[in-house]
């Protein structure tokens, strides 16, 4: 079966705290993959099979999902391994999001995986009702809808300090290589500060995420069936010691950079990868 896969990010006023709504049905061509951090937290209802995460690139404690999990924001991968054919629903947060979603703090989840309805009230009651969907065979995006609904219902947008960290964010979003220092001056408040409130909103540090972002750009970057000049391209995004761009590297993929171009090579056609994405077979 062709792996089916329907993502969108909803419109205000979720739209500021929601990266993507996603729904995914089918088997992956390979036994397990390790997903690069994105600075995001991540929620998934499972409707299916169990899945099997294990944070920190395979260190930390294995989670049996037969429910759901909810990963908080993490700066090294986290490994994917479905026990069979994958039927789930997710929802990627932006990096501020997870406290005004679901009403969790996420520097306590950072580097973590947890039972979803465990620590969000509301998954129990939206999983019964996507598995009702599943089996009357309602299209996808009518679970999406309904995603949409709960997290709608249950949002808590007045987290203290989220605006700010918002445009913190955007500001290393659109340069991932800035110093922090330089965008603290100019929100008008000290490195100090703004290391305190964003670890509090975010989850992470605004060094750990410019560091994510930085890797994430190289990485869309990276065309892994063409020559790669691996020193040109970290010296385009700042890495101008190569000890350093690979110690970094293998932090984010789990991997170095020659071990991830032959993983993605063994599994994605030419014209097809998955950045950040290692699969294992």
């Amino acid at each position: 079966m062709e792996f089916e896969f329907e993502t969108r990010r909803p419109d205000p006023p979720l739209e500021p705290f929601v990266e993507s709504v996603w729904f995914a049905r089918g088997h992956i061509p390979y036994r397990q993959e390790r997903i690069g951090p994105t600075g995001s937290t991540v929620a998934v209802v499972v409707l299916g099979s169990p899945i099997v995460q294990t944070p920190r690139n395979g260190a930390g404690t294995p989670f049996v999902a037969a429910e759901g999990w909810l990963a908080g924001p993490h700066d090294g991968p986290v490994i994917n391994a479905p026990t069979a054919e994958t039927l789930a629903v997710g929802i990627v947060t932006t990096p501020f999001g997870c406290r005004a979603l679901f009403g969790v703090d996420p520097s306590p989840l950072r580097g973590r995986v947890v039972d979803l309805p465990g620590v969000w009230p509301a998954a129990g009651p939206l999983r019964t009702a996507l598995l009702g969907a599943v089996l009357d065979g309602i299209a996808p995006f009518s679970c999406l809808d309904a995603v949409e609904a709960t997290l709608l219902a249950g949002l808590q947008a007045d987290v203290p300090g989220w605006e700010r960290c918002a445009a913190a964010v955007a500001a290393l979003e659109g340069d991932p290589r800035r110093r922090i220092s330089d965008v603290a001056e100019e929100m008008g408040i000290s490195h100090a500060h703004l290391d305190r409130e964003f670890t509090r909103v975010v989850g992470l540090t605004p060094r750990s995420l410019a560091r994510i972002l930085r890797l994430r750009r190289l990485l869309a970057d990276v065309d892994v069936h063409a020559p790669i000049t691996w020193t040109d391209l970290a010296a385009e995004w700042g890495w101008f010691d190569q000890s350093h761009f690979i110690r970094d590297f293998k932090r984010h993929t789990g991997v170095t950079p020659s071990g991830y171009v032959a993983a993605q090579r063994a599994v994605f056609d030419v014209g097809q990868q998955a950045p950040g994405f290692v699969p294992e077979t």
